[in-house]
């Protein structure tokens, strides 16, 4: 397969990144050689040096040749152009990077039509995942199939949790009353991520990733060590685009909603979009101010300014003052493994969202669902089992599955299935799968 990716950026690299552990032919195209150069250095793929929008450059690549072109540079209007001058001179497939939402939700327009196939707006991934995030408060990152019939969920594991210092598998024969899988574990002050088995331990401070049907979730709190805690007054640091959004998301949720902007002639717009939410015109990094507009009594804080360190800091003092839930949107997409280390509930980045999201269109095997967890470099992937796959032919025990992978769970007639040993995986299932990156086209080797 042939892939084309205009853009050398966070998102572009990302993409780049994910595909190479698979041998596909891609390309990476930038103005900037240095993002070049860089990518080069990591990545097994070829770059081209040139704007995009060059018809020469892009017969240069032979875009005719191209199963999917991605157009993921800074530039929406950029990202349009590219992505139909591809589609003219006969790119497959099309994707678009883009940063106004509302023309994914525009339905009188076939964007189709025009040569843009698909459309990723990162400010409306990073305002969903917010308010996802919030609905499960207790936990620090959350991925939901079907509307929460199979959840993952990831959280630090408290002192006083009952699973510190046992097996994984003593922990499955204690608490065999409650359905879960164990699927990751990021050890304490480590940026290695462990694929568990039986024998693997459960500690202190340790971030554990767990797949658990919706019925389970509650128990699932005192397995942690952890009080669940509704979430009803929340405040925002920020008034751009995902703050408007995310705030119109949990307004419509009957959130109670702060809302604090530096800017006046922004504050008094947003003010007037949002009646529901009570809009401040202020700096949120002024302590006095926070203080003043009750920080003590949020039950979360969101910071998604465009400044990383303000959104780190901001949240900080928010955990300081008190406040339970911290979000903090950061573009540095180093910073994403650190959350659990300063003391910040979640880190999110828009780009590594849009990244999932696009990723997902250039799968193997039927793949419903891509996404990623926050604190760890891997994915977690939805496939639709077709008849005759690998993964129909044997009991879980028996398949074999690399190390860098393990099964989460499978959905079957609406109803959430763990895949322990003896469990059979049948065609028309939707399972679920965690793995590393290197391990991708292993996994959907088993699903074609």
């Amino acid at each position: 397969m042939k892939i084309i990716i205009a853009g050398a950026g966070d998102v572009g690299f990302h993409l780049a990144k994910l595909l190479s552990f698979e041998s596909q032919d891609i390309f990476l195209i930038d103005t900037n050689s240095e993002k070049l150069e860089y990518a080069s250095n990591h990545i097994d793929v070829i770059t081209k040096k040139g704007d995009a929008t060059s018809i020469k450059l892009l017969k240069e690549v032979n875009i005719h040749k191209a199963d999917i072109f991605l157009a993921v540079t800074e530039s929406q209007n950029t990202n349009f152009t590219i992505a139909v001058l591809a589609k003219k001179f006969g790119a497959k497939k099309t994707i678009a990077r883009i940063s106004n939402h509302e023309f994914t939700q525009n339905s009188e327009i076939d964007f189709a039509e025009i040569g843009i196939d698909s459309m990723i707006s990162p400010g409306e991934l990073a305002a969903d995942e917010i308010k996802m995030l919030l609905n499960q408060s207790a936990f620090n990152d959350t991925i939901q199939f079907e509307n929460g019939t199979l959840n993952i969920l990831g959280s630090t594991l408290e002192y006083n949790s009952p699973l510190i210092n046992l097996t994984v598998k003593e922990a499955r024969e204690k608490f065999h009353d409650i359905d879960f899988i164990t699927i990751a574990i990021k050890p304490e002050n480590s940026n290695e991520t462990i694929i568990p088995r039986g024998n693997t331990i459960y500690g202190a401070d340790d971030q554990i990733y767990f797949s658990t049907p919706k019925e389970s979730i509650k128990q699932l709190y005192k397995l942690m060590g952890k009080t669940q805690f509704g979430v009803k007054n929340v405040m925002i640091l920020g008034g751009g685009k995902i703050g408007v959004k995310a705030a119109r998301n949990l307004c419509d949720n009957k959130f109670n909603i702060k809302l604090l902007e530096i800017n006046k002639s922004r504050a008094k717009e947003i003010a007037e979009k949002l009646p529901n939410a009570l809009v401040i015109k202020g700096d949120g990094r002024d302590v006095e101010l926070l203080e003043e507009e009750n920080i003590t009594d949020m039950d979360a804080f969101i910071a998604v300014t465009g400044n990383s360190e303000t959104n780190i800091m901001s949240c900080l003092v928010a955990k300081s003052k008190g406040v339970k839930k911290t979000i903090a949107l950061v573009e540095n997409m180093d910073y994403i493994n650190i959350s659990q280390t300063i003391g910040i509930d979640t880190l999110i980045n828009k780009k590594l969202l849009a990244a999932s999201a696009i990723f997902k269109h250039v799968r193997k095997g039927d793949v419903l669902k891509l996404a990623n967890l926050h604190n760890v470099d891997a994915e977690v992937l939805e496939f639709r089992v077709k008849e005759n796959s690998a993964v129909t032919k044997k009991l879980v025990k028996n398949i074999n599955l690399t190390k860098n992978a393990v099964f989460g769970g499978v959905i079957r007639n609406g109803i959430a299935h763990m895949t322990f040993g003896d469990f059979q995986i049948l065609a028309g299932d939707k399972a679920v799968v965690f793995c590393l990156p290197e391990a991708i086209h292993k996994v959907e080797k088993l699903f074609n």
